[in-house]
C-alpha cells in the first residue's frame, strides 16, 4: 500500500498463514461515534475477525475496535457486527465463491485512505496442517540459501 495518504492501523498477521489468498477487495465500514478516533490511537484487533454475507450485505463479525477513553456513553459494543461498504456486484460475487466448500471472507487490514477507514478483505480457502509444513520449509530453505549467499560474499 504505498499510495498516498495510506496508513495502515492493523493487520492480520495470522491471516496468510492460516489461509491460501486468492483475491482481495477494498470495502469501506459503517462506524458510529467514537469510533474512527478510537481507530486513529490504534486499538483495533483483526485476531478473530471474519466476514459473513447476509440479505446481500456484507458484516465484518469479531473486529475489536476498543472503547474510546474520552468517549463517555457515546461508546458501542467493541465486538459488535459492522457492515461493509462493497459494490452489490462484488458481494455477489463473493457470495457465490463463499458458498463452494472451504472459501471464507478474511479481513487481512484496517487503514486510512485519506480520512476514510478502509478495510481489506480477502476470498480464502483454509490450508491444511502440510501446507503450512511446506511454505515453512520453503521459507527456511530460502533463508538458508540467502545466508549461504551472504557469507559466501563476504
Amino acid at each position: 500500500m504505498a499510495a498516498s495518504g495510506v496508513k495502515i492501523v492493523a493487520k492480520n498477521q495470522k491471516a496468510r498463514h492460516e489461509y491460501f489468498i486468492e483475491e482481495s477487495f477494498e470495502a469501506g465500514i459503517e462506524l458510529v461515534g467514537t469510533e474512527v478516533k478510537s481507530i486513529r490511537a490504534g486499538t483495533v484487533s483483526l485476531k478473530e475477525a471474519w466476514c459473513q454475507i447476509k440479505d446481500g450485505e456484507i458484516f465484518i463479525k469479531q473486529l475489536h475496535i476498543a472503547p474510546y477513553e474520552k468517549g463517555n456513553i457515546f461508546n458501542k459494543d467493541p465486538l459488535r457486527p459492522r457492515r461493509l461498504l462493497m459494490h452489490k456486484r462484488e458481494i455477489n460475487r463473493l457470495f457465490g465463491k463463499v458458498k463452494q466448500d472451504g472459501y471464507s471472507i478474511i479481513p487481512l487490514s484496517v487503514y486510512f485512505k485519506d480520512s476514510r477507514v478502509k478495510v481489506e478483505v480477502a476470498l480464502c480457502r483454509g490450508k491444511k496442517l502440510y501446507d503450512k509444513r511446506d511454505d515453512a520449509a520453503v521459507r527456511d530453505a530460502k533463508r538458508q540459501i540467502d545466508r549461504a549467499l551472504k557469507e559466501r560474499n563476504h
